[in-house]
């Protein structure tokens, strides 16, 4: 006959535990030690019972034997997990059992004790995967609320900059009015064409992105609006250009600043028409298409500078969109950090004080992506644990920063020059995505003296990156 559970409960704050072990002294032992220790405490003889139990007051924690008569402990635990697949499962078996015991971890046990129990052992596991289970917890809640709270599909952020960008967008998603999302390198101008496309009218047909400045200027035409056959020396079929590919759907023109003037008057006409023209084509087809472009450039002043067309830049910009830097987000730094540390560390990741100062304070030139990397970086090469710490952070981000402007009073702990060179390199280099001779052009030096302050600095650019030759 099973003996009814018996509870030792401290009180509603204490974690409730129950314990299934067919041995009554070791059971007694048990809710005197885990009781001492604050915990809820319900015993039972056998695995049956502690279904019962289980069914009647679901625990935080499970502490079970494997040889029982009736259900075993294998059979118990294999139960209550199909369940509760989140609830921590501790086994306790002898010496000759251990195999049984890393069986079951297999399927889903976390930990196991071997007989005779040491109970400062238990302890000590019992208050380790009560506190994984409760950081699993915080993690799914904070998943939760930045699905619901802090994000548009997908983008995070609760800033008051940021909110202003989520409250647009969900004014355009319904509606085929061109936007021009303007906006620093890294600050997510994809991701924002992306949301406006997934969550509108057009989410079932294609998203197709453009990046307008690695299109070989005299295949432009070709690429954006397609060619016959014949049309041109190796034009050996019919190509539907990325307008036609896009038609239902939507068509994001990244770096459209880069589209040469020649084009531009083709792109014009095709926005104003709706209609494209192949190249070699005598007859034009009409292209049902929402068109989101994008650019790093400031396209009123280009046109002001007679780079870009006037009447293209007020067709494309019929909603302009700015996308505010990183540093301008304030308190999404953290909220996004510890996101991309946890998704990278594939566990929940916590980021401690002093990190959350150091990335407040650091200025952030790459913006979200300069973020995201740095955050991988971090957890690949130094994050042991379940919290990033200051060690575990570059240089450049760790060390603080000094105002790049010569405004206020002076420091009192004087200036890193630099610091502050190293700082502007990088941040040109990460404004051009790496492209050095317009870098030396925003910083007001030659390229040659760029490469020299470069390699003074240990500022290594990949070549695929720099957009013009490797020095």
């Amino acid at each position: 006959m099973t003996d009814p559970a018996r509870s030792a409960d401290p009180g509603p704050a204490g974690p409730r535990i129950l314990v299934v072990e067919d041995d009554p002294s070791l059971r007694r032992i048990a809710e005197f030690r885990l009781g001492e220790a604050g915990y809820a405490v319900t015993s039972v003889a056998d695995g049956k019972a502690g279904l019962a139990a289980f069914a009647r007051n679901p625990p935080d924690l499970l502490i079970t034997d494997l040889r029982m008569p009736g259900m075993t402990g294998e059979e118990l635990v294999a139960e209550v997990l199909r369940r509760d697949p989140a609830l921590p499962v501790i086994v306790m078996t002898g010496h000759g059992t251990v195999e049984s015991a890393v069986e079951a971890m297999r399927r889903g046990v976390a930990d196991y004790v071997t007989k005779p129990v040491s109970w400062d052992e238990m302890l000590v596991v019992v208050r380790k995967e009560l506190d994984r289970a409760a950081l699993r917890r915080e993690n799914s809640a904070l998943r939760a609320t930045l699905r619901t709270r802090h994000s548009f599909k997908g983008i995070l952020g609760e800033s008051p900059a940021i909110r202003a960008v989520f409250a647009t967008m969900d004014r355009l998603k319904e509606v085929d009015s061109t936007v021009l999302i303007e906006g620093g390198s890294g600050t997510g101008k994809e991701l924002v064409a992306r949301a406006l496309h997934y969550s509108g009218a057009r989410s079932e047909g294609a998203f197709v992105p453009v990046n307008c400045g690695a299109i070989p200027a005299e295949l432009v035409e070709s690429e954006l609006f397609g060619h016959e056959k014949g049309a041109f020396t190796g034009a050996g079929r019919v190509h539907r250009g990325y307008f036609e590919q896009a038609s239902g759907g939507t068509l994001f023109l990244d770096e459209i600043g880069e589209i040469p003037p020649a084009a531009q008057v083709t792109l014009l006409r095709v926005l104003t028409d709706r209609r494209i023209r192949r190249v070699g084509a005598e007859t034009t087809i009409p292209v049902d298409v929402r068109v989101v472009a994008a650019t790093n450039r400031d396209l009123a002043a280009a046109v002001g500078e007679g780079d870009f067309r006037s009447d293209l830049y007020y067709r494309i910009a019929v909603v302009p969109l700015r996308l505010p830097s990183l540093h301008e987000r304030g308190g999404d730094v953290v909220l996004l950090a510890q996101h991309f540390a946890s998704r990278t560390a594939g566990r929940p990741i916590c980021i401690s004080t002093p990190v959350a100062e150091a990335l407040t304070a650091y200025h952030w030139p790459g913006n979200v992506r300069e973020l995201e990397n740095v955050m991988e970086r971090a957890v690949v090469l130094g994050c042991a644990g379940d919290t990033l710490e200051m060690e575990d952070l570059p240089d450049d981000v760790r060390r603080p920063s000094h105002p790049p402007v010569a405004d206020g009073p002076f420091p009192e702990d004087g200036v890193d020059l630099a610091v502050i060179e190293k700082s502007w390199l990088r941040r040109a280099l990460a404004h051009t995505e790496g492209n050095r001779s317009q870098a030396a052009r925003l910083l007001g030096i030659s390229r040659q003296a760029l490469l020299y302050r470069m390699q003074k600095h240990g500022i290594v650019e990949p070549p695929e990156a720099s957009g013009d030759d490797s020095p």
